[in-house]
């Protein structure tokens, strides 16, 4: 039975990336795919074909600033290897984002299923929404900061 998993454990499992360099997704990916420490059996390469593909099909950018990469299928095998990895981007991307912004923030979903995937986007999305959240992102909010807002906001 699966335990109910809370984006703030999902985001200290994942963990924040400050500065990471590209002047495109795929750069992005490759460098982030280097840089994560990866689920027992996941190499880098296949985070980044799994990035890069779902990116092909549609842009991840919500508007923001913020984009949300991720598989199109579930990419982790264990439940306990799920998780929220925020990228601070070191220069802003365009990804033909809904509002035109530029993308300089993205949330990284690895998910062990597509239920547990939706409840994860739905959560975002409902944080997104929040003028204060998007501040805290926008000033580049450590992991502390950003859990307590979490919890404080969700």
């Amino acid at each position: 039975m699966e335990k109910e998993v809370t984006l703030g454990e999902l985001i200290h499992r994942g963990g924040i990336f400050k500065n990471v360099e590209g002047s495109s997704p795929e750069e992005i990916y490759e460098n982030f795919s280097k840089m994560i420490d990866l689920p027992y059996g996941m190499t880098s390469e296949q985070l980044y074909n799994a990035l890069c593909a779902r990116e092909k099909v549609l842009s991840t950018a919500v508007g923001n600033g913020i984009a949300l990469p991720h598989a199109r299928a579930p990419i982790v095998q264990e439940e306990q290897d799920q998780r929220i990895c925020v990228l601070y981007l070191k220069n802003s991307l365009n990804m033909s984002a809904p509002d035109e912004r530029l993308v300089n923030i993205m949330f990284v979903l690895l998910t062990h299923n597509t239920h547990i995937h939706l409840k994860v986007l739905t959560s975002l999305a409902g944080l997104f929404r929040k003028a204060k959240f998007r501040k805290a992102l926008e000033s580049q909010a450590d992991e502390a900061e950003l859990l307590n807002l979490i919890r404080e906001l969700d």
